[in-house]
């Protein structure tokens, strides 16, 4: 699929990722990095929003050490919705106007418990940061594009968001919400002229697992099963933007969330049991 993408991207006439003024959340590391860059290195300018400011510095950093273009760096707690309102203003404040591209993709890892010994503080603080900072980019940032009649929104879930693996919760939760909120928004900004895609990928080449809170045992299963199926950021970045601008609500980057997506629809009640059977398998916290 990603050839084809990378072909038809081509004949795209106008690509929003191309010269694009964006901003991008979490984008002080991974994912949010290499959204960062690849925007820089299709000609764009990028605030990089990170809740951690030297990270942000970094990628800011890399960006002109790369391409030579200039890319303000903005400290932004996503759960904050207070932090995302001022993210907005320096960013219409930047581009003299509206963004083209939001990325909210700023999220966490965590796991390794089952549902009713995960803590409520956890839930808290993994809604807060992969669901509610989602809501609030959207919430904000949308009636900023859809007044301006053009743009686009990429937000940032995971397989987890209909894999639902167990003592995975609080993700499976906020991720599945970032779909809904996804789909939600595209039908309700169709014809506007701005564009929704959703980002739905497994093991990613990312620090998220060592730095979410997840058992010391959810992290060696993530670390092994990132050694040996994840994907570079790098190229999950170029991926989605090519689909974005092909007009494209999912993008399921590898085989296997492409294959999950498939057993979930089609056979959901054998893919539920078979979930449950892995479980009994997998290491103890």
């Amino acid at each position: 699929m990603y050839g084809v993408d990378r072909l038809l991207h081509r004949l795209v006439r106008d690509p929003r990722s191309v010269g694009a003024d964006a901003v991008v959340t979490g984008a002080g590391s991974g994912i949010g990095r290499a959204f960062a860059l690849e925007l820089a290195r299709r000609g764009g300018d990028v605030v990089c929003a990170d809740i951690d400011a030297e990270r942000a510095a970094e990628t800011v950093a890399l960006i002109a050490a790369e391409t030579g273009r200039s890319a303000p760096a903005v400290r932004c707690d996503v759960a904050d919705r207070a932090d995302v309102e001022a993210l907005v203003t320096v960013v219409c404040d930047v581009f003299s106007g509206a963004p083209t591209l939001v990325v909210n993709n700023a999220g966490v890892g965590i796991g390794g418990e089952p549902v009713g010994q995960v803590g409520l503080d956890d839930w808290d603080w993994a809604l807060g940061i992969n669901l509610w900072g989602v809501i609030h980019g959207c919430e904000l940032f949308a009636p900023v594009l859809r007044a301006a009649g053009r743009g686009g929104i990429i937000n940032v879930a995971s397989a987890a968001g209909f894999a639902a693996a167990p003592s995975m919760g609080p993700y499976n939760v906020s991720k599945a919400g970032v779909m809904s909120l996804s789909e939600t928004l595209a039908a309700e900004l169709a014809g506007s002229g701005v564009g929704v895609t959703v980002l739905c990928p497994t093991f990613v080449k990312t620090n998220v697992a060592r730095d979410g809170r997840i058992t010391e045992a959810g992290q060696n299963l993530a670390g092994r099963l990132m050694e040996l199926t994840g994907t570079s950021p790098q190229s999950v970045a170029a991926m989605t933007l090519d689909a974005h601008d092909l007009g494209r609500l999912y993008v399921l980057p590898q085989l296997d969330a492409n294959v999950i997506w498939r057993l979930k629809r089609f056979l959901p009640v054998p893919y539920a049991r078979g979930l449950g059977v892995l479980g009994r398998f997998l290491p103890a916290a």
